[in-house]
């Protein structure tokens, strides 16, 4: 991993997917301490929200406190109807192998949410966060720079299975599980009520009605 001062390359990989339909996937994964194949994106469209995010490699460094930090966090997202699933580049088997190490050994054992084996880059690819390039060299051969790994990526796609949220973060830099329960609630305040929710907003807090007298009042009150 290093890759640490590369910046995203411009192109495929600086999509942006907010708004858009997220690309569906089929692909194996480990789900409850079992590999299941076929595992598609599709199957919680119209029933469930869906934070998707992707990290490098298993078996490495701030990748298993992600994994574990969203384990201690998952009843919070199940009270939100929000499914969790975890992706990289690795194959269902290491997954498993991981999934099955005990954490005081580095490993990720209990985590109950699906982790998806995209061995063929294909989803990281998809969602615009695979690192690394490959082309064809003058000798006809295909050179690869930098490790094809996914950046850590996360998408949080609501019950339609459009992009409402995104973010991608270099490999030293580890994401909050407190920051995506916040975005989990502003999405879900704004389908209920149809307000906004400004800066630093959390669930329970006044948020703004999307008007010019909204904004008026909500400033006045907040910001004396």
């Amino acid at each position: 991993m290093r890759q640490i001062g590369k910046k995203l390359k411009k192109g495929k990989n600086m999509s942006v997917l907010v708004g858009k339909k997220a690309p569906d996937f089929k692909a194996n994964a480990v789900v409850g301490g079992k590999i299941q194949s076929g595992f598609t994106l599709s199957q919680f469209i119209g029933k469930k929200y869906v934070i998707l995010f992707f990290y490098p490699k298993d078996f490495t460094f701030v990748c298993p406190t992600e994994i574990l930090a969203f384990q201690a966090a998952k009843k919070e997202f199940d009270a939100r109807n929000v499914e969790l699933i975890g992706c990289s580049t690795d194959t269902e088997f290491c997954h498993l192998a991981w999934t099955q190490t005990p954490r005081s050994k580095g490993g990720i054992e209990g985590v109950e949410y699906p982790l998806v084996a995209d061995t063929n880059k294909t989803i990281a690819r998809d969602y615009g966060v695979l690192a690394g390039a490959s082309k064809t060299c003058p000798d006809g051969k295909v050179c690869v720079e930098g490790e094809m790994v996914a950046y850590r990526g996360l998408f949080l796609i609501d019950k339609n299975g459009i992009v409402q949220h995104e973010v991608v973060n270099n490999f030293p830099l580890g994401r909050s599980t407190e920051e995506e329960i916040r975005m989990v609630d502003a999405l879900q305040h704004f389908e209920t009520y149809g307000e906004v929710c400004p800066m630093n907003w959390h669930k329970g807090e006044d948020a703004m009605k999307p008007t010019s007298e909204g904004v008026a009042e909500y400033l006045k009150e907040s910001y004396k």
